[in-house]
């Protein structure tokens, strides 16, 4: 059988070293097989052939009902739909000099011409497109300086031209430099198209039978065939299902079988012990009643610790919702079972403020809790280290500094993560060669992730969430204002001041503007210092040293300062519950789950809260979507899900940190929930008979996850 993957695309006609160079570097394409997984991200209608006429009219006077279906009125871009044209060119001219230097031609049909123009490959292009010789051009046409023309159209003569059954064509996504040795989309669908014709037989299953049959599938030659070629809309959609299924599927095999393993040879500890540590503290020492959310997650901690296996468990909960108060009472039977506990933070900020609400929280109960980070003095540190190493310090909370080597516990048996996505998977290994037996893993973070995202980014932890805020929260009033009347803000403002309540004033920093940003910020800083010249202002942001920064903070913890103007280094670890005005300036700037965060840091004392995004009156339809979902929500989840469907996955959890084995190529975790949905529960099935993929039929899933993960370093796969 032909093994596509052995095949170089060096050797395709046509393609050579240089164009093979250069599909490897932009695309990651070296083989047959590469390419065939190179799929459209999306589908044109290439039947229609318009006149010249016709497009000139539509993009100087709007469309008419006679040309439905390409353009209404040419859009604020100035650009149009792609188009396609049949005609000749009639000669060349090379305007400008040097950078500015360019190539024009005159595109003619009976009805009218139309101009094309080129940047590169000058000389390339003149020698490749003849004069008075018929073309199917197909590009986008643009308005420049009052003419329309098109840039670096694509050309065929009509013998090359393809037009498929359906005349439903694929276009392929390329880079500048693929561009330049011309491979365009119609290269790489050429490239396909002879790929599909050279192969001498059916592509090889790489699924089951028994999968196939389960959740209704064609084959994957079929699929394949179709996904570049339609036949049919039914077709196309029948291969969509087929390849989208396959990725999800092994996506999924690869993080359950993970999970199995692990609960096959690894133990844990046994935290049979609810003492004298949980027990005062629950019944002497709680704040305040625990949430039937809290409890049931408490409940789930409790059963994995005691289970001999070790826990590895996601706790999800909206800010404020009371994670930090369910992670002491898990730190507190582990400590009653004789075990040390470790906490770690992602800032020194967050870090401090962890020891201080814990150390608060946990007063009179004789337990030793430290704090070790970056910034921890060298006497301080060698004070720390031998009591951690003997076990004397029961809770040990920090940043990175605890997984440093020097770093040794006597037993350490639980170790809690917060906001676990900011740590990379090497990061978080440290901690569990931290005992000879794998410490209990609590990961938590105040990021709602929608279902389709926990299921991927965090496949192979339990999942727990705490989807209740503690009783007396008022839900945060959400306004949007336009910057023009920020006088009025500043009125309100000043009422909420007088009435005793703090403010924050966020900016935003992006790396790719930084300078500016922090220019603003300082601007920011004065005006606000001169609108309210009788509160003392604080100012913080992350180019500032941690205890420049920490002293800042403080004052607006204390209240020595009534407003801090800061970036978004307040995201997470300031706490301050007589703070009722977040303002968001630049609110464009920023995400959805951003916005969330950045809010979360009011409403935490039981006055009315307030966040306030401003923003120019010029906004995206994006944009306009966003700040309407944070206007009428508060809830985390559901603006998670929101910020899904308009940005995508992102890099949710670190790059390639999150255990995802291999890039979604087709798949889209955003709309494609069922289908990962049914994936998960076939691979499920087939894990609960042979965890190992050892019986007979499952050595081609067994196989196939193997080739999957070559490209992979899959030295942390057992890492959560």
């Amino acid at each position: 059988m032909q093994d596509l993957s052995r095949q170089n695309i060096m050797y395709l006609p046509g393609i050579g070293p240089k164009k093979a160079d250069v599909l490897k570097k932009e695309i990651e394409v070296a083989s047959w097989e590469d390419i065939l997984y190179y799929f459209p991200f999306k589908y044109i209608d290439r039947s229609k052939i318009f006149t010249i006429s016709e497009v000139l009219k539509i993009c100087r006077y709007g469309s008419e009902p006679h040309l439905k279906g390409i353009a209404t009125r040419i859009s604020n871009d100035n650009s149009m739909p792609y188009i396609q044209l049949k005609g000749k060119l009639r000669y060349y001219e090379t305007v400008g000099e040097g950078h500015k230097r360019r190539l024009t031609a005159e595109f003619y049909d009976a009805t009218g011409c139309i101009d094309l123009v080129w940047f590169q490959n000058i000389k390339t292009i003149q020698n490749m497109y003849k004069l008075d010789t018929a073309y199917i051009l197909f590009g986008k046409p643009t308005l420049f300086n009052g003419n329309i023309n098109i840039a670096h159209p694509e050309l065929d003569t009509e013998d090359k031209f393809f037009k498929g059954e359906l005349g439903v064509q694929g276009q392929y996504n390329t880079t500048e430099k693929m561009k330049n040795v011309f491979l365009h989309s119609r290269a790489i669908q050429r490239i396909i198209a002879a790929v599909l014709e050279n192969s001498k037989e059916a592509l090889p299953e790489t699924l089951p039978e028994t999968i196939i049959q389960k959740a209704h599938l064609v084959p994957l030659d079929e699929a394949i065939r179709n996904i570049h070629f339609p036949a049919s809309p039914a077709a196309l959609r029948n291969a969509e299902l087929r390849l989208k299924f396959e990725e999800l599927f092994y996506l999924q095999l690869n993080i359950l079988r993970v999970t199995k393993y692990r609960e096959k040879r690894l133990g844990g500890f046994n935290f049979t012990q609810v003492g004298d540590y949980f027990n005062r503290f629950y019944f002497e020492k709680l704040p305040f009643e625990l949430t039937g959310a809290q409890k049931k997650v408490v409940k789930e901690i409790r059963r994995d610790m005691n289970s001999g296996r070790q826990m590895n468990r996601l706790l999800q909960g909206d800010v404020g919702s009371g994670k930090t108060l369910v992670a002491l009472l898990s730190i507190l039977i582990a400590i009653d079972n004789g075990f040390q506990t470790a906490l770690m933070a992602p800032t020194e900020i967050l870090a401090a403020q962890h020891f201080e609400t814990i150390s608060a929280l946990t007063e009179g109960l004789g337990i030793e809790v430290r704090l070790l980070t970056g910034s921890t003095k060298k006497k301080v540190r060698n004070e720390i280290l031998p009591e951690v190493q003997n076990g004397n310090i029961q809770l040990l909370i920090g940043t990175h500094a605890l997984i440093e080597d020097t770093v040794s516990f006597g037993n350490l048996g639980l170790v809690v993560i917060d906001e676990q996505h900011r740590f990379g998977v090497a990061q978080r290994a440290k901690l569990w060669k931290k005992n000879t037996i794998p410490p209990h893993i609590l990961v938590m973070t105040a990021t709602p992730i929608p279902r389709t995202l926990a299921m991927t980014f965090y496949g192979d932890l339990a999942i727990s969430v705490i989807d209740e805020l503690p009783p007396g929260r008022k839900p945060i009033k959400t306004l949007h204002i336009y910057s023009a009347k920020r006088n009025n803000l500043y009125d309100s403002v000043r009422r909420q001041l007088r009435a005793g309540r703090q403010v924050y004033i966020v900016y935003p920093l992006i790396a790719e503007s930084e300078a500016l940003d922090l220019k603003n910020l300082s601007a920011g800083f004065e005006i606000t210092k001169e609108i309210f010249p009788e509160y003392a202002v604080s100012m913080v942001h992350g180019k500032m040293k941690s205890a420049e920064k920490e002293a800042e903070m403080q004052k607006f913890v204390s209240g020595q300062t009534r407003i801090m103007v800061a970036t978004t280094v307040i995201e997470v670890g300031v706490n301050v519950p007589n703070a009722s005005v977040m303002i968001i300036e630049n609110a464009e700037r920023f995400g959805l789950s951003q916005l969330h965060q950045l809010r979360g840091r009011v409403g935490r004392g039981a006055d009315q809260s307030y966040c306030i995004l401003l923003t120019e009156y010029e906004l995206s339809e994006n944009t306009r979507k966003r700040i309407a979902i944070m206007t009428e929500t508060n809830d985390g989840f559901l603006i998670a899900e929101e910020d899904l469907k308009l940005r995508g996955p992102g890099d949710i959890d670190g790059t390639q940190q999150s255990g995802i084995a291999f890039n979604l190529k087709i798949a889209d975790l955003a709309k494609d929930g069922q289908i990962l949905t049914l994936a998960r529960d076939l691979a499920l099935e087939i894990l609960e008979d042979d965890a190992l993929l050892q019986k007979p039929e499952n050595v081609l899933l067994n196989k196939q996850l193997k080739k999957l993960n070559q490209t992979r370093q899959m030295g942390w796969f057992m890492i959560s």
